[in-house]
């Protein structure tokens, strides 16, 4: 007689380890759980920044002037950062900008606590960590590939690394929402933040790298050096930059599914990715709550995300992921319209799980394919160009969305997102269509 029990429970075990595969790599699995702990501070802090912004102020304007300021240098600063990238040690580099982000939250919160903090205090260190992520976000996805053995498991460790991020997405604001409904003090996350940059530094420390020779290196025998002036070597390193960096710019510009993908992102963070910067509003203009119901909002979005982020992980492959990547830009748009018309707080978190899903799957599918894609060489360029898409225009769609809400209020303004972001998926699957990877 069959033991169905058996079976099943054998079956859970073989997709549980399919699921999780990459954190058979030591060096994956120690920077898996640093980044799971730093990430939830990191969480902390964002969901605590414009709630405080938005009670010390009032202003949607401002919202949105705070969240373009913090963004703005991963958009002028990232495609350069992305040459550096591919010449430096990542993990040295790593440990560089991990240390100064936990200085910004450290100062952040010594400044809420003694009383000093004022709003150009949030913009000014705003843009100090803008300055930092533009480096740090290339170099981790570039870094990403460097802690895997197996290609193959390429898709795996993106996935698992997206779930890492949006686990902490969904504790962080839970944590964010009940310490400020129960204290009332933001300083305190910045604090917490601060404490969790620990832990990453810790494992960065206890990953080991191959070392490999960089373009400096490169650049002339490391007998010659000596012989090459300053100011010679100095007009070597600059035209070797230069070239580097167009040739970055030539490499996606050729590769029409880089091209197309980059583009598609790029559209979608301006106008669908700040629905972030409106939650505050929402949180309290339309369902009259507080600090616990903003929480809950960006934590719903973090188990749509993270749900995505499994199912991404448990794939074997990237194929169809061209396919699935117009899919769940749609579903992230007709998520935003949907929740733009929600006077109900259940319906809303449902809603926002369902944004949460569609914008991970989005931002997972494009990461792989284009990692996946990408000669081994040019990979922290063009991974600077993808964070530049992501990331970078969401200062200008935060600035956008700021001002547009102030003038037809944040509901027309999140409709207006979904709807270009629907058009957007459409038009890239159309032109998608006949393009191999």
């Amino acid at each position: 007689m069959t033991d169905f029990s058996i079976i099943n429970s054998d079956k859970l075990t073989s997709g549980l380890k399919n699921i999780f595969r990459s954190l058979k790599y030591r060096n994956y699995r120690l920077y898996f759980g640093g980044q799971s702990v730093s990430l939830i501070g990191t969480w902390i802090q964002q969901i605590a920044m414009p709630w405080l912004v938005y009670r010390m102020t009032g202003s949607t304007f401002l919202l949105g002037l705070v969240g373009f300021t913090s963004m703005l240098p991963t958009f002028v600063v990232t495609p350069f950062a992305g040459v550096l990238t591919d010449r430096w040690n990542k993990r040295r580099s790593l440990i560089i900008t991990q240390i100064l982000a936990m200085l910004q939250a450290l100062i952040l919160s010594i400044l809420y606590l003694t009383g000093a903090l004022k709003v150009f205090h949030i913009i000014l260190l705003g843009i100090f960590l803008g300055c930092v992520n533009a480096f740090d976000m290339p170099l981790r996805q570039a870094f990403l590939i460097e802690l895997i053995d197996k290609k193959e498991d390429l898709l795996n460790a993106i996935a698992l690394n997206s779930s890492m991020v949006n686990a902490a997405r969904l504790v962080g604001p839970s944590v964010a929402g009940v310490l400020i409904g129960a204290t009332g003090n933001e300083g305190i996350c910045f604090l917490i933040n601060a404490v969790s940059y620990i832990f990453v530094i810790f494992s960065l420390f206890g990953i080991k790298i191959p070392s490999v020779r960089t373009g400096s290196d490169m650049l002339s025998p490391a007998g010659d050096k000596e012989k090459i002036s300053f100011y010679k070597r100095y007009r070597q390193e600059a035209e070797l930059f230069w070239q580097e960096f167009k040739s970055g710019i030539t490499y996606v510009y050729s590769v029409t599914a880089l091209k197309r993908i980059i583009l598609l992102l790029g559209v979608v963070s301006l106008m669908g990715m700040p629905y972030a910067v409106l939650m505050p509003v929402f949180a309290t203009k339309i369902l009259k709550g507080g600090p616990h119901t903003f929480g809950f909002l960006m934590g719903a979005s973090g188990v749509g995300a993270l749900v995505a982020g499994f199912y991404l992980a448990s794939r074997r492959g990237i194929t169809g992921l061209e396919k699935f990547l117009p899919v769940s830009v749609g579903i992230f748009g007709l998520g935003l319209i949907s929740f733009s018309f929600s006077r109900i707080f259940v319906l809303s978190m449902i809603l926002m799980l369902v944004t949460g899903f569609g914008m991970l799957s989005g931002m997972a599918s494009s990461n792989t394919i284009i990692q996946t894609i990408t000669d081994d060489d040019k990979r922290g360029r063009v991974m600077s160009f993808y964070t530049m898409a992501f990331m970078g225009t969401a200062p200008f769609g935060s600035l956008i969305a700021g001002a547009v809400a102030s003038a037809i209020g944040a509901p027309d303004t999140l409709r207006l997102g979904g709807i270009i972001c629907i058009l957007s998926a459409a038009i890239f699957e159309r032109s998608f269509r006949h393009i191999s990877i």
